[in-house]
């Protein structure tokens, strides 16, 4: 990582992290029911069985009304669980399972813990991110987890990031490792960003 590039993003993710810090309870609850609603639609339009989504930080864009509802309405959802190696193991999202601290404090699924590939089976990627440009450039928040599933994917569905509505900006610093996104979803509208890849 070249020392500007690398300046540049953690400068990015401390004003990002700073904003979403400055959002109200009540502001967060109301977007995690939009949230749900653009996601639905989502996945509706892309005919998904089965896809990938994270359990949200309390700051983060909420997704567990929508996590619930999809596994009621019998979506198979896969959940990530963070690893040492830097890659993630996957655990299949249940109405009442219990939730857990991960290594780095974001919350994770317990359950049966499927391998880095299980998520090869999925329609649909649903991951976090810190902002996304235009270009579908996605700025993460500085581990690579879901840069590396996504390029170790041969047959990658499409992904969209989950971010609020000011998050989704001109330009991002990025490097060769950093994938881009086909989309995101905000509480307020779903954007196509850049074609499916593969």
């Amino acid at each position: 990582m070249t020392g500007a590039t690398d300046h540049a993003k953690r400068a990015l993710r401390a004003e990002l992290r700073e904003r979403r810090q400055q959002r109200s309870e009540a502001s967060l609850e109301a977007d995690a029911l939009a949230l749900k609603e653009q996601l639905d639609r989502l996945v509706e339009a892309h005919g998904a069985s089965s896809i990938s989504c994270f359990l949200s930080t309390p700051t983060e864009p909420g997704t567990h009304p929508f996590i619930v509802d999809a596994v009621r309405r019998g979506i198979r959802v896969l959940l990530p669980i963070t690893r040492s190696d830097g890659l993630l193991d996957w655990a299949v999202a249940d109405e009442h399972g219990d939730i857990v601290e991960g290594l780095f404090g974001t919350p994770e699924p317990t359950g049966e813990v499927l391998s880095p590939s299980a998520v090869d089976e999925v329609d649909l990627l649903v991951i976090p991110a810190a902002a996304v440009d235009r270009s579908g450039m996605r700025l993460g928040w500085g581990r690579g987890y879901f840069d590396k599933t996504i390029g170790s994917m041969e047959h990658c569905p499409p992904v969209y990031a989950v971010i609020f509505d000011s998050e989704l900006v001109d330009e991002v610093p990025s490097e060769l490792h950093d994938q881009r996104v086909t989309g995101v979803v905000t509480p307020t509208h779903t954007v196509v960003l850049a074609p499916h890849r593969r």
